[in-house]
């Protein structure tokens, strides 16, 4: 019967989804080719890459640099000669020298506290790659479903342009035998034209779906071509948790709060760099040199190897730079600091509220979506079994044909409900599982 093959198809959408098609992709592979090809992703990575050049740099800040070089010097005419008095004479010198310069106080202050504050700015951007990750996963799950939403309303649409076809041809051949008006079939058609507007609408919208969920992937031309997705486990998700449980494991594990306690970290570090600038700066140095000195015109010279023996020099040096004003620059420099981690504690703890917020409403939201699939899908049973009624009492004469279009009108918006509330739910649910990760 026509009523009733409509009503094992609808039914059996709220638990299943079409068949796929030849390349399909879980949500869970779409997820995982997301987390590692996603442009936010790779640019919050290059941004670690920076951070590991930073942290490099200031612990290579406690290495000594040395320098070395040589140069060579010709003078024509008066000159200054070895003895230190000028005369007229053509002369030529050279001379190679190295240095090694230490600043000791590194070891002591400031080095330290800004290896430590490079860590954790290193730390801070390993974790935005990570809240990166968790936006594009949440962003993938939402598109995600409503590509599986949107394919399910689909078929939704197909059915009720199926069984609107089916009841043309039933009235064109009851219009032969004489048992209803041209204009019930008028009717028909013009219903039958209405199912299929719809379901062109609901094919495209299944289409943006899919090129919005690809787009996310940042997927190429090619694996566009064939690129279509699996259904979910619905039965995975039928149960709603805790909110309370659900908010202590976020608190403690989301990438988002960690984020924005390592950025506290890092202000309060960088206060600690900004104190080192009033600790007073030592400085080694030590060097090596020696020198060759030639006189023109007949003059006789020491050998080369002689020279650099006998002008060969040492030298050891330290030095002290005592900050005592600088117009309160350094002074200016902590309070800058002291402010910043001020921000960085109200930005914690808004992220904080805003998770609460956002789970809060995740868990209002599923609630609000499980009580409408039932209520959906009781609408759903009560609208079938009058739709079987208007339907055997049309054949009798009975009925109108706009009363079995009502009937059936009906019953389709119910379903399409108790598939649009099943959606919400499992959305809702699988961000609540997700804040639920430990």
């Amino acid at each position: 019967m026509t009523i009733k093959s409509l009503a094992v198809t609808l039914s059996a959408l709220t638990l299943s989804v079409v068949a796929l098609r030849a390349e399909t992709w879980s949500l869970d592979s779409c997820i995982s080719y997301a987390r590692t090809h996603n442009i936010n992703v790779l640019a919050r990575m290059a941004d670690i890459e920076s951070g590991k050049i930073s942290y490099d740099q200031a612990r290579d800040a406690f290495l000594p640099t040395v320098s070395g070089g040589a140069n060579q010097s010709f003078s024509f005419g008066r000159g200054l000669t070895a003895d230190n008095t000028y005369a007229n004479r053509n002369t030529s010198s050279f001379g190679v020298n190295a240095s090694l310069s230490l600043p000791v106080s590194t070891y002591f202050g400031s080095g330290q506290a800004a290896v430590k504050a490079a860590k954790l700015s290193l730390n801070g951007l390993l974790r935005q790659c990570e809240v990166a990750r968790d936006n594009v996963e949440l962003n993938v799950l939402t598109q995600y479903l409503q590509v599986v939403y949107s394919r399910e309303l689909l078929e939704v649409a197909r059915s009720q342009t199926q069984l609107s076809q089916r009841q043309l041809d039933e009235r064109r051949q009851l219009l032969e035998a004489g048992k209803i008006a041209p204009l019930d079939v008028t009717q028909a058609e013009s219903q039958l034209a209405q199912d299929k507007l719809s379901e062109v609408t609901a094919n495209n919208d299944l289409r943006l779906a899919l090129v919005n969920l690809a787009t996310l992937l940042e997927l190429n031309d090619r694996q566009r071509e064939t690129f279509d997705v699996a259904p979910v486990d619905t039965a995975a998700f039928m149960l709603i948790p805790s909110v309370d449980e659900v908010i202590d494991i976020a608190m403690a594990n989301n990438n988002s709060i960690l984020a924005s306690a390592d950025n506290v970290a890092l202000a309060r570090q960088q206060i600690t760099v900004a104190k080192t600038s009033y600790i007073p700066s030592v400085g080694f140095s030590a060097g090596l040199g020696s020198s060759y000195y030639r006189l023109g015109g007949g003059y006789e010279n020491e050998s080369f190897s002689g020279q650099m023996r006998h002008n060969f020099s040492q030298s050891l040096g330290l030095s002290l730079s005592v900050p005592l004003f600088d117009a309160f620059s350094r002074r200016n420099n902590v309070r800058s600091a002291r402010t910043r981690h001020f921000a960085a504690q109200l930005s914690l703890d808004n992220a904080r509220q805003q998770l609460r917020s956002s789970i809060i409403e995740a868990h209002t939201q599923a609630m609000n979506a499980s009580e409408r699939q039932i209520a959906a899908s009781a609408a759903a049973s009560a609208a079938l079994s009058s739709l079987y009624a208007v339907d055997e009492k049309y054949r009798y004469g009975r009925a109108t044909p706009t009363e079995v279009e009502q009937a059936k009108n009906i019953y389709v918006n119910a379903a399409s409900t108790a598939v649009r509330a099943k959606y919400e739910k499992i959305l809702r649910l699988r961000i609540l599982d997700f804040y639920s990760r430990r």
